[in-house]
């Protein structure tokens, strides 16, 4: 018994799975399962754009900077994702599958003339991974398919306080499902165990942005901490060697999506130019352990031990003349799992993140388009509470963002 609770308690960590918005996206990094990229001017300068935050996606980038657009302004947006993330240990080797998917976003700003009031509506996915192994990987007990959807709905109000300084906060309405399913043996590529479920949470962003010089801009955001109680179902087919399984039972989990806080500084030497730095935080230590409760062997707990960890985010932009500009940006992501607990349904490695974008700011529309290739050069887990995980690890994924804004 107490060997089919450690299989079992193995699958549990496939929960812990991407967030696309109306899909799924695949995005497998050092950003454990969140997902920073919300907009094709944002992504193109590595997210470096909390103390820029000149467009409506500053909803999530930071929602004090919407103070600074006139009138109504529409904007939407696609990130588009491929993920290739390969395996080769002792047990064998595996890679992931990586088709190309795409993820949403969409905002909506209104300044108000009468008041030093800026309205905002966001809809978008600030976490997201989604994995497929396949059912014949060599770690199959530890990971094989996981998806999960993450939809926050989040209107914002940002004040003008004074001239150079704005302050915003907003709810975050989050819906989430998630569906897992997992091997329980690595002799039957047939046998599975299969969760299914969902849930609501709400929580709060928050954003501050001073410009106290025409070449200097300080920028903040906060977003709190969430806790989804997933409640839904465990399916579970059985192998003979074992006792059988109850075909469908109700079962729950609850999983905390952590806070996280970023700072940056935007420095502008003249009007052609604009550099920015970002420290982002993301408080994954709070992620401590995920329990499946009321399964067929009664509540399964799994550690999962993650460690807080940071993004450095650097972008430029580059006014081109007419309208046009063109935005560079880099980002380098600390992993935030230790290798005893790494699972690869989350494979979590150190990424170097450069980003290149080109875009239009127009009277009536402005548009955008970038591409970002993430690279973890590869990393050795070693002791891993499930052996089969130990071995070499490396990622490689391109992704595009297209976004255009309407200004009514």
């Amino acid at each position: 018994m107490k060997n089919i609770q450690s299989r079992i308690a193995a699958v549990i960590t496939s929960a812990v799975i991407g967030i696309p918005l109306l899909g799924y996206i695949d995005e497998a990094s050092a950003l454990g399962f969140r997902l920073p990229n919300q907009d094709a001017e944002g992504v193109a300068r590595g997210n470096a754009f909390a103390a820029t935050a000149d467009n409506p996606s500053a909803i999530y980038y930071n929602p004090a900077g919407i103070s600074q657009l006139e009138g109504t302004q529409a904007r939407s947006g696609l990130y588009f994702i491929s993920v290739d993330t390969t395996f080769s240990g002792t047990s064998g080797k595996g890679e992931t599958d990586p088709a190309l998917q795409a993820v949403p976003q969409f905002y909506c700003v209104k300044s108000l003339e009468s008041l030093p009031l800026s309205l905002g509506f966001g809809v978008y996915a600030p976490y997201g991974l989604t994995l497929d192994w396949g059912t014949h990987n060599p770690f199959r007990t530890a990971a094989q398919d996981g998806k999960l959807l993450y939809a926050c709905v989040n209107p914002v109000v940002s004040w003008k306080v004074l001239p150079s300084l704005s302050l915003a906060i907003g709810p975050t309405l989050n819906y989430a499902r998630a569906e897992l399913e997992q091997g329980l043996t690595a002799i039957n590529p047939n046998d599975h165990f299969h969760f299914k479920g969902s849930g609501f949470d709400a929580g709060f962003n928050a954003g501050l942005l001073w410009k106290p010089h025409e070449m200097w801009a300080f920028g903040v955001n906060y977003r709190s901490a969430t806790t989804v109680d997933f409640s839904g179902h465990v399916n579970t087919k059985p192998n003979t060697p074992f006792p059988p399984y109850f075909s469908d039972t109700h079962s729950h989990a609850s999983l905390e999506f952590p806070q996280f806080a970023v700072g940056g500084v935007s420095f502008r030497p003249n009007t052609n130019w604009n550099f920015e730095v970002n420290l982002d935080w993301t408080d994954w230590a709070t992620v401590n352990q995920i329990v499946f409760k009321n399964t067929p062997l009664g509540n399964i707990p799994f550690v999962l031990n993650y460690t807080s960890s940071l993004m450095y985010e650097f972008g430029l932009t580059r006014q081109l003349g007419g309208g046009y500009f063109m935005n560079l940006g880099f980002i380098y992501s600390e992993s935030s799992s230790s290798d005893r607990y790494f699972n690869p349904i989350v494979p979590d490695l150190d990424l170097c993140v450069p980003s290149a974008g080109f875009g239009y700011h127009g009277q009536r529309w402005d548009w955008a388009v970038c591409y970002q290739c993430g690279i973890g050069p590869g990393r050795d887990i070693k002791n891993n509470v499930n052996a089969t995980v130990n071995g070499n690890y490396k990622t490689v994924n391109n992704a595009f963002n297209l976004s255009a804004t309407y200004k009514f």
